[in-house]
């Protein structure tokens, strides 16, 4: 409806101009006329200039002038043109003709595109739902940059002064400063693992207190710089230069092993709704299938459709399709993977929770299930906030709970509350500063998400080490489960996410090259496709995208061996569960039970294996099936008459 209004009033607005401009009136009627609208402009800023997503009146303003002015340039030089051609008109179909055939070959084009994957492609299968109304993608279009072109550069600003700093295994941190005449000061951020719930509320709360918590020591290369055990990101800043260091502390050889409540409710079957005792199998007795615990590594992009994925990362997608090695590591990605819920909220409490709307206090995300098994747990939040006080805060008991101290053993999410990115007066969340913001995301001279992709690289590395070693002496190796939230996809151009394809393209190829795929399952994932924006409002394209987020799983061989096997012995279809899944109508539920398949290895609830993405969901199913709200569906069964 928004799409219609606005396109309504820029018409309106464009006929008043014209006809300001075309008729014969005095300059002071034309003068006053321009001064009433813009007037009433004025006034309906001053009613509504938000940018939140409850009231969004500046952002309106921004796709209304981004639509106003570029068709009134175009009508002004039509008019300039057509006083100074002769024959322009002639000259003017001709091009409308040309460029008419030129576009619909693109959109032609751009639909055969909008189906593929890495791999494979959306098939039409008779039975299976398909995405309803006409899906012509004219956004592709535009070419990339577009969009927010009038923003600014998309690149990071490099900091004054070059600043190297290191943490060494015994926690002492050297600087080296390119100016010797500056101050060296040292910000320790606090670790905000263990804060309760209260402390983590989103906006004017967490990143406050990460502000005032904040320690600052000055820096003398004379001495030791030694650093709490538990301290994971400082600042290091040099005169008006600063950067962030990281780290992963303690190390996993010092960090004691969690042993949960004896009355965890992660220890209670299947979804945290079910009271049913479900069947156990225990995979010990299975000839050549790994027993060892796989690593989980989740990266969450929210707000990142299929096919936004391919038009604004084509770098990460060309190395994810490398990381496709039969008799290795394979590549699965869903092809009808459809979000429960209009924003984050819905489809991430069906992933980590595995219901929308919780039927039990305390609701555990399942990072605490993974720990509860002896995994070591690690999150990054980019945003400075937090999941469970955000989406499932109201369901504790407590609000002292901390939900970080009985869940991970590792948490980043200080840095990203560094008022250089995260505003901490006014607006946190406005166009042009902020996680949500449609420029450049940069903190210190670099991306916001390089700061995290760091982490997680010293994560991978700190963890695998210790569980090489541990394995080499036969001795219990602890896997672990690393999920992570990037937010670049949430703004209304789409473009930002451009900003992470090099990083993510890198990590993927790290993790390709390091062979670390033999024994870990790789999700990379969305919550939802971008649910703002021109393509969202205008066209069935984009809210085909918002219900359709990106979903690509990688997994070991030895794994995509056995659930293979247990299909064919135990399924009701006899056939490849990962093929047929690529094509059937799945959502964040059986994601959810894929993770809680993983989480119990080698052993699994049954009942959850036969939700979960490693056994064949249920052909033809429909959306009052998969959990979809019918005012939210957008993948129907077609009926043939």
């Amino acid at each position: 409806m928004i799409g219609i209004e606005l396109v309504v009033s820029v018409i309106s607005l464009t006929v008043v101009t014209v006809m300001l401009y075309a008729s014969r009136m005095r300059s002071n009627t034309r003068r006053g006329t321009l001064l009433v609208i813009m007037c009433i402009s004025a006034a309906l800023y001053w009613y509504d200039h938000g940018e939140r997503f409850e009231h969004h009146g500046f952002y309106n303003l921004l796709v209304f002038l981004a639509i106003f002015v570029p068709l009134n340039v175009a009508i002004a030089l039509f008019y300039v043109l057509w006083c100074k051609i002769d024959n322009f008109i002639v000259y003017f179909s001709i091009s409308l003709v040309i460029g008419g055939i030129a576009a619909s070959a693109s959109l032609v084009h751009y639909r055969r595109v909008f189906d593929q994957g890495t791999l494979g492609v959306f098939q039409y299968t008779p039975g299976e739902c398909q995405w309803t109304g006409r899906n012509i993608p004219f956004i592709d279009l535009l070419p990339a940059g577009t969009q927010n072109f009038w923003a600014g550069s998309m690149y990071c600003r490099p900091e004054s002064q070059k600043i190297k700093a290191s943490v060494d295994g015994d926690g002492v941190l050297r600087v080296v400063c390119e100016s010797e005449d500056k101050d060296v000061f040292v910000d320790i951020l606090p670790e905000t693992r263990q804060w309760p719930l209260k402390d983590k509320d989103m906006w004017n709360v967490f990143n406050h207190l990460v502000l005032k918590r904040i320690v600052r020591l000055p820096y003398s290369s004379s001495r030791p710089f030694v650093l709490n055990k538990t301290t994971q990101a400082v600042v290091v800043r040099c005169g008006s230069s600063s950067t962030i260091v990281t780290r992963v502390s303690p190390s996993l050889a010092k960090l004691p092993v969690y042993v949960p409540p004896s009355d965890s409710e992660t220890r209670s079957s299947g979804s945290s709704a079910s009271a049913l005792v479900s069947a156990r199998f225990n995979i010990s007795g299975v000839q050549k299938v790994q027993l060892e615990r796989p690593n989980v590594i989740y990266l969450m992009l929210d707000a990142v459709s299929h096919r936004q994925f391919y038009r604004r990362l084509p770098k990460s997608a060309q190395v994810l399709k490398t990381l496709h090695r039969p008799g290795s590591h394979r590549l699965f990605e869903l092809y009808r993977y459809h979000s429960v819920g209009f924003s984050t909220d819905n489809s991430t409490k069906a992933t980590y929770v595995g219901e929308i709307f919780p039927s039990r206090p305390n609701p555990l995300p399942i990072w605490a299930h993974y720990r509860d098994r002896g995994y070591v747990t690690a999150r990054v939040e980019t945003g400075c906030d937090d999941w469970a006080k955000e989406y499932t805060g109201n369901k504790y008991k407590s609000q002292e709970y901390s939900v970080g101290n009985r869940s991970l053993d590792y948490e980043l999410s200080s840095p990203f509350c560094l008022p250089e990115y995260y505003p901490n007066v006014g607006n946190a969340f406005g166009n042009f500063k902020g996680p949500y913001s449609l420029t450049a995301r940069c903190l210190y001279g670099r991306y916001v998400h390089d700061w995290a992709f760091d982490y997680l690289s010293q994560l991978r590395t700190e963890l695998r080490e210790h569980r090489t070693k541990q394995l080499a002496h036969q001795k219990d190796a602890r896997p672990y489960m690393i999920s992570a939230t990037f937010l670049e996809g949430h703004e209304g151009t789409g473009e930002v996410l451009r900003t992470v394809d090099d990083s993510l393209a890198a990590f993927l190829a790290s993790m390709r090259d390091s062979g670390e795929l033999n024994d870990t399952v790789l999700i990379i994932g969305a919550d939802h496709g971008l649910h703002m924006g021109l393509n969202f409002a205008f066209l069935q394209s984009g809210r085909i995208e918002h219900k359709n987020p990106f979903f690509a799983m990688l997994v070991p061989e030895w794994l995509h061996e056995f659930s293979e096997k247990y299909q064919t012995e135990y399924g009701s279809e006899k056939v490849s569960p990962f093929v047929a899944n690529e094509q059937r109508l799945v959502t964040p539920f059986e994601t959810h039970h894929t993770f809680r398949v993983l989480a119990d290895w080698p052993e699994f609830e049954t009942d959850s294996w036969k939700r979960s993405l490693f056994a064949a969901q249920k052909a033809g199913k429909t959306c009052e099936e998969a959990g979809i709200g019918a005012s939210f569906c957008m993948c129907e069964i077609l009926t043939i008459l």
